[in-house]
């Protein structure tokens, strides 16, 4: 059993052991169970206590039950709450740390509740496109008022205990414990003090009322329905707190059952649920344990103070870790260093960073032109030029000042992580660190592994990420690694589109309906298109029968690189980024068709959006084949933390297996037949052909 009995004096005490968050899975639930009947049935227990062991008292649903038979056998969460409001004994949850989504639902069935200082509690099942299926929206608005609970369980987001506490009126907590340490002491003088308390009170006999009534919950609805227009879960928690307060507990209970087993079986609902899965899955490495040594990061350096090596600092900054930027000229730190305040400062006006915090960071921050004062750094990232030449010379001066034992990363987008450890005698020290523009914003990292990279590096990077608060993805030595060798295929796609008969902007329209943050055009204009034009030109050397439309170079021999020259697919004007249809780009797409032979066609949004989402799939599961990404997980994370891939369909690869990887294959054979398209691209990847043949899915 994952849960642990003992007999304080008159107290028996529950408490769950299921690490780390002490999830309610069916072991833990089992023996909570167990515990109450005990309990129960010993005459000289007259109070019970549950609590949880470690650093929660149960952050809910226990994650490794998710889609297994144990998920759905008895007893239920449901099962357990009964057994906790028919017992003949008070039960007082004794909430430490963190108290959310079941865990919560099991604390509102008890009788009592007295809470740690710092506890967190939420209802956080919204974010799995869910509403709290254990009496959460039926007992929560009874226990704290209507509007509090509504907040809280539509938002998903946690509070403390101390907040909850302060709230006039509220009846979730009983007491508030003096510390986190006196929380097991200060719980059984609390039980042994309504031992003898009749009847035992039960969240569910509270009344539930809001003063506005049906006016209130319309007006709810209308916020809700305008700020989670892709995600049912949000306006479905309005109807369920609503039943609360129009009719009696257990009505309400079943309304709130009804709802969360329709969104169960919603695509949102099972593309969140993927994500959060994904992101735990991510990091963990298969062949480096979970326990291997890390390398101490005390210090950091970054080389280069750009764009991106100014992001890369504020990063270490805001995690409380010294940076020293390391610049050839002293006008270029000048500007790093001003773009960094600058940064920092707008966040001041906007109120989301004190004073104070601004001049903490500022004070860990420290510039040279010198790399023999960056040597006693334990992690150097290098942020310059994405040319070979340029990293080679970087490296060999790293590997010459650098300690032993220092990790040497590079932020390359593109090159290869195993030439760029050759410039160096200790390649196992050399990892690539691709940060995403801006990078104090972007939450992706792509951690690249290049043949010897170490495995306590690679440990090392992940829990580094973790710190500065990435979402951190392994990916193989490979042109592009995962994101942007995918994104490229994308582009190509975009191209030929254009050259059959869209325009630039009914592109962009057609994949942001769908979802995306940002069309292909509209990103190529803020990254900058003479990004692309260059990887173009390598290709011509490297990969000369890969086809692409002559639009985007055509393009780029105008000068038009984007936003930056406030010229791209788009025009823009001085101090703006609203992007303008430019006249100009028309008159230069329609010649190229004529120069083409091509007769413009009209072409659907969903053929745009098949074409565009489609070429990521197919690339995706090369990236898998070659072992580039470990799991289809990985490559979904890359696409919604770096690329803007809508939420609400998982990412790419969910995307694809949800549509059903046949008829994607089927899609694709269409396109192959397009003779303005690249049909050996459309060929299905072996492992998507073999996947659509037995009729499985990535995941």
């Amino acid at each position: 059993m994952s849960a642990d009995y003992q007999v304080h004096g008159s107290v028996a005490v529950i408490t769950m052991a299921n690490p780390p968050v002490n999830g309610l899975g069916l072991a833990t639930r089992q023996g909570l169970v167990d515990g109450l009947l005990r309990a129960d049935a010993d005459a000289a227990v007259s109070a019970i206590v549950i609590t949880g062991a470690g650093s929660a008292f149960s952050g809910g649903a226990d994650i490794n039950e998710f889609g297994t038979d144990k998920s759905a056998q008895e007893p239920h969460l449901l099962s357990v709450i009964a057994v906790i409001e028919n017992s003949s004994k008070p039960v007082v949850a004794a909430l430490h740390s963190v108290a959310m989504g079941g865990g919560l639902e099991l604390a509102l069935g008890c009788h009592y509740r007295i809470a740690a200082p710092g506890c967190r509690i939420a209802l956080p099942e919204v974010k799995l496109g869910l509403i709290p299926g254990a009496g959460g929206t039926q007992r929560l608005p009874r226990a704290l008022g209507v509007e509090a609970a509504l907040n809280l369980i539509v938002s998903g987001e946690s509070v403390n205990s101390e907040m909850i506490g302060a709230l006039p009126g509220q009846k979730l907590l009983d007491k508030l414990s003096t510390s986190a340490q006196a929380l097991a002491a200060e719980a059984l003088a609390f039980a042994q003090g309504v031992a003898a308390a009749r009847p035992l009170p039960l969240v569910r006999n509270l009344p539930c009322r809001h003063p506005e009534g049906q006016a209130y919950f319309q007006f709810a609805r209308n916020m809700v329905k305008g700020m989670s227009r892709n995600f049912p879960a949000p306006a479905l928690c309005v109807d369920a707190v609503e039943a609360a307060t129009r009719g009696p507990f257990a009505d309400g209970m079943q309304i709130e059952r009804a709802i969360f087993m329709k969104l169960m079986q919603t695509p949102e609902s099972r593309a969140l649920r993927h994500l959060f899965m994904a992101e735990r899955a991510a990091s963990k490495i298969p062949d480096v344990p979970s326990d291997t040594p890390r390398r101490d990061i005390r210090a950091v350096a970054v080389i280069g103070a750009g764009t991106m090596g100014g992001g890369i600092a504020m990063n270490f900054l805001n995690a409380g870790l010294p940076v020293k930027i390391l610049e050839m000229k002293p006008q270029a730190l000048e500007r790093g260093l001003a773009t960094i305040g600058k940064n920092y400062e707008a966040q001041v006006k906007k109120g989301k960073l004190t004073q104070d915090k601004y001049q903490q960071r500022m004070a860990l921050l420290s510039t040279t032109l010198d790399y023999a004062d960056i040597r006693d750094a334990d992690l150097v990232i290098e942020a310059v030029f994405e040319d070979l030449g340029v990293k080679e010379s970087v490296f060999r001066q790293l590997d010459a000042q650098m300690k032993p034992g220092a990790i040497l990363a590079s932020n390359t987008s593109t090159l290869d992580i195993d030439k760029i450890a050759t410039f160096t005698g200790r390649p196992q020290d050399v990892v690539g660190m691709h940060f995403f523009s801006p990078a104090n914003v972007m939450k992706l990292l792509e951690v690249v592994r290049g043949k010897a990279t170490a495995k306590d590096v690679l440990a090392t990077v992940m829990a580094i990420a973790k710190k500065i608060r990435k979402t951190a993805v392994v990916a193989g030595v490979c042109d592009g690694f995962i994101g942007n060798r995918m994104i490229e295929q994308y582009s190509r796609q975009a191209g030929f589109l254009l050259d059959e008969g869209c325009t630039p902007e009914q592109v962009d329209k057609a994949i942001e309906k769908f979802g995306f943050a940002m069309g292909p055009f509209r990103m190529g204009d803020l990254a900058g298109n003479d990004i692309g034009w260059a990887i173009r030109k390598r290709r011509a050397v490297e990969r000369a029968e890969m086809k692409y439309s002559r639009t985007s170079d055509k393009l780029c021999e105008l000068g038009r690189f984007g936003q930056k020259t406030a010229a791209g697919w788009y025009d823009y004007q001085a101090g703006k980024r609203d992007a303008i249809a430019s006249a100009l780009v028309h008159r230069m797409i329609e010649e190229h068709r004529q120069q083409l032979g091509i007769t413009p066609r009209k072409i659907a949004d969903e053929e745009i959006v098949q074409r565009l989402v489609f070429a990521l799939v197919n690339e995706g599961a090369r990236i898998l084949e070659d072992g580039i990404a470990s799991k289809s997980g990985d490559i979904d994370m890359v696409y919604i933390t770096g690329y803007g891939f809508p939420m609400h369909r998982g990412g790419p690869m969910r995307y694809a297996s949800e549509l059903g990887l046949f008829n994607v294959v089927q899609a694709m054979g269409r396109f192959a037949r397009n003779p303005h398209d690249d049909a050996a691209f459309w060929q299905p990847a072996p492992l998507l052909a073999r996947l659509a043949a037995q009729g499985k899915t990535f995941n």
